[in-house]
């Protein structure tokens, strides 16, 4: 999905051409420059959405590869791995992206995802925390 995400199709150009007009129909005098603000900060959301759902899943799927019901709590180093799996993964769609001709890899978005990463993973442990399961 990730790497859908990243084709032509899913583009500034093309995305905002979704965005702009619902937000126009829910502020309908909207300045241009903050409807683009808008617009910018949607398309970075989305990536921060997209990669903490993705290190949660990591994590899931490597806390529930031990057979052990011991090793199944929170363990720092499988939520750690999650994180650099999710961030190597981050750093290959963006070098994947500078062969997409309408698209550019970016060093800000490899940061923008590691750190919605890392925001899941963080949402997990504190609701994990709260639930008293760890």
């Amino acid at each position: 999905m990730i790497y859908f995400a990243s084709s032509d199709k899913r583009s500034a150009q093309r995305s905002s051409r979704l965005i702009a007009p619902v937000v126009r129909w829910l502020i309908p005098d909207i300045s241009d420059a903050a409807l683009w603000r808008v617009v910018f900060m949607a398309r970075k959301g989305a990536h921060v959405t997209e990669y903490a759902i993705f290190a949660v899943l990591l994590w899931w799927a490597l806390r529930h590869s031990s057979r052990s019901e011991k090793t199944r709590g929170w363990n720092g180093k499988r939520a750690g791995l999650a994180w650099v799996l999710a961030t190597l993964f981050a750093l290959s769609d963006e070098w994947h992206q500078k062969f997409v001709p309408t698209r550019q890899g970016s060093p800000w978005d490899v940061l923008i995802d590691a750190a919605g990463a890392a925001a899941g993973l963080l949402v997990v442990w504190v609701l994990g925390r709260w639930r008293k399961q760890w």
